[in-house]
């Protein structure tokens, strides 16, 4: 009889924590995303032409993926997928170079998907689900990382770290988040995919890891570099040592609690004390400002906060 109290006063406290959430947390943090673009109208205005952006992916022209090409990974699904290929096109529009895509199964891939991206990406390889699921088995075993494995459930940014670094083929991966777009070619990226040595990654507006520095420095052994971004990163798979990270997300939680950076502070963790290539802030700019998306300064742009209104509203459309 106790046993099923408690469970009753779980599922109780479970369904009014919902009910929360529903009626109070998430309108209140969505009207306060809204303000922050400008309000509603302006809201509006920028979800039309999300969608038109969304459309007009379907006619971007069929962009090839070398088998001896540059390598460059990307983590998406079916709401990510325009974005992936915008980056992708934009990428072709300034750098004759050739590249080889591999886009890994967010969780989210269906047949209708998997023929657009051999369609529209020809050559490319996709890693799907069933691929992924058969890696997490032999090298991250739930029995043996069950922090991890249950992070990754929870929380799914992590698959952009999880997902890609246990792929079978080991070495340097370069990973890029799809919500960027190319408008001039990336030599120091392209050089770092041509001879890595040491990881790489961007410049962000501010310090965005979700934990202190003396806890990621502490449980990392290193210094923690100031304002690093992972919109796009280089790391070397084969130097991961996942014991490690299972033991750092682990206390990670119990100390600070959970964050929605968790992703961004292991990379930059797992970076921490290396010679990093650093590309320059102010040509792989990360949410750049309404000048500089309106004359496509720089090389490279990572709309992350309020770029994502000038993302919508007027870059993409500079690709087509």
């Amino acid at each position: 009889m106790a046993c099923l109290m408690a469970w009753l006063r779980l599922k109780l406290y479970s369904l009014i924590q919902s009910i929360i959430n529903k009626l109070y947390r998430y309108p209140r943090a969505e009207w306060k995303k809204i303000k922050k673009l400008g309000g509603y109208f302006s809201y509006r205005e920028m979800q039309r032409n999300k969608s038109t952006m969304e459309r007009a992916s379907l006619n971007l022209p069929p962009v090839k993926s070398y088998p001896d090409g540059l390598l460059i990974y990307f983590l998406t699904g079916e709401k990510f997928l325009y974005q992936t290929l915008f980056c992708i096109a934009s990428l072709s529009k300034v750098s004759a170079e050739k590249f080889r895509f591999i886009l890994v199964d967010d969780g989210n891939f269906t047949d209708e998907l998997i023929a657009r991206i051999e369609r529209q990406l020809p050559g490319a390889e996709i890693i799907t689900k069933a691929i992924i699921d058969q890696n997490l088995e032999e090298k991250l075993p739930e029995t043996n990382y069950p922090v991890l494995r249950k992070k990754r459930r929870e929380y799914p940014h992590i698959k952009k770290l999880i997902d890609i670094h246990t792929l079978s083929v080991p070495g340097w991966k370069l990973v890029l988040d799809s919500d960027m777009l190319f408008f001039d070619e990336p030599l120091d990226m392209i050089n770092w995919l041509k001879a890595p040595v040491n990881p790489l990654h961007m410049v962000d507006c501010e310090n965005s890891y979700g934990y202190s520095f003396s806890l990621m420095e502490k449980l990392s052994g290193h210094k923690i570099t100031e304002k690093a971004n992972v919109g796009a990163i280089g790391m070397n798979s084969t130097l991961i040592n996942w014991p490690e990270l299972e033991s750092w997300v682990k206390q990670m939680e119990e100390l600070e609690g959970r964050s929605y950076y968790l992703e961004q502070a292991l990379s930059v963790m797992l970076v921490a004390g290396k010679d990093c290539v650093i590309l320059n802030k102010d040509q792989y700019i990360v949410n750049p400002d309404g000048k500089t998306i309106i004359n496509g300064t720089g090389v490279l742009h990572h709309y992350v906060d309020l770029s994502k209104k000038g993302y919508y509203n007027t870059a993409w459309r500079k690709v087509v």
